[in-house]
């Protein structure tokens, strides 16, 4: 009596196991920005919780996090993520340009497809040495700010175009000294890290600057939670609001065949469950959250203050924009 061959009964063993069922776990992954790690590290097991009472699938959330700019290009050069939670709309509209996003993404959230908000503010050393109130104190003589870079970082990005509504509107406020005003800011930077969190590890740990300007959320975060003793909370006279959008990567979610994971993901956002989980990361939810308090802050909109997002993007920050004169002039 002859045997198969290894090799041949390898294959018979291998065709016979494909056919058995097998309950596989499945997968998405969410690339956002660097500030929204804590965020996101709650969020995710919530909606795996959700998503099994559901359907009865279990499913397994991904994390990827670095400046919001950055991650936006790492999804366009092929980045496998099923959604992004990025924190400017130019860099969903980015992702618009390169076929990986639908050009309707606004339209399929609410909210613009922004689950929440937040704001630029200050973190100052315990008892604000340097008396730091507004932005006018930023350039100051002898003051040190900790900005995340604007070309790779839109929570960066946010903080310049603070300034520069800021400036406009101050008594006589006009383009030219809202560039004057940002560029004297700017000069003030010591150093310019990639994205949020490098630029908190800055200020924090490497204790560079004054004063590090950063979402509301990280400032919180550390104040609160992690440092309440070395730093305080500035809140200064005007800000800007930061209303980080969401989408579906469809160009990943029709490969993967992921697209009703991914969107269930992003509609869980908006759930009372996931609204009260921002709330207590110290962004601003959408809807009250009972006991979640958070000072008040007067901001403005890009689109209301300085213009639509397109036209800003082209003017201050592409090859060559506003802000790169302004960084040549001050480096």
């Amino acid at each position: 009596m002859k045997f198969p061959k290894m090799t041949t009964l390898a294959v018979l063993m291998a065709a016979i196991g494909s056919n058995a069922p097998v309950k596989a776990e499945s997968s998405i992954l969410n690339a956002s920005y660097d500030v929204s790690r804590e965020l996101y590290k709650e969020i995710n097991p919530a909606f795996a919780k959700f998503w099994k009472a559901k359907t009865g699938e279990d499913v397994t959330v991904n994390q990827s996090h670095a400046g919001s700019t950055k991650q936006a290009q790492s999804v366009a050069e092929g980045l496998e993520a099923d959604v992004v939670t990025l924190n400017q709309p130019t860099d969903l509209d980015f992702l618009v340009s390169k076929g990986v996003v639908s050009p309707d993404w606004r339209k399929e959230f609410p909210d613009a497809a922004a689950p929440y908000t937040t704001a630029s503010v200050f973190l100052v050393r315990k008892g604000n040495p340097k008396s730091i109130k507004d932005w006018d104190d930023l350039v100051r003589s002898g003051i040190g700010v900790v900005i995340p870079n604007p070309k790779t970082s839109g929570n960066g990005r946010y903080t310049y175009l603070a300034a520069w509504g800021y400036a406009l509107s101050r008594d006589g406020g006009s383009e030219d000294k809202a560039k004057e005003f940002v560029k004297a800011l700017f000069a003030n930077v010591p150093v310019f890290d990639g994205g949020g969190r490098g630029a908190t590890t800055t200020f924090t740990q490497r204790s560079i600057g004054d004063v590090l300007v950063t979402f509301e959320n990280e400032a919180a975060l550390i104040k609160k939670e992690i440092d309440g003793d070395n730093f305080e909370i500035v809140y200064p006279s005007l800000s800007v609001e930061a209303a980080p959008p969401v989408a579906v990567v469809t160009k990943v979610v029709e490969k993967r065949n992921s697209k009703a994971t991914a969107k269930a993901y992003l509609d869980f956002l908006y759930s009372a469950e996931a609204q009260a989980i921002i709330a207590r990361h110290h962004f601003r939810p959408r809807v009250a959250v009972k006991d979640a308090e958070f000072p008040p802050i007067k901001t403005f909109t890009v689109e209301d203050k300085i213009g639509p997002w397109a036209d800003v993007q082209k003017a201050h920050f592409s090859d060559g924009g506003i802000y790169d004169q302004i960084a040549v002039r001050t480096r």
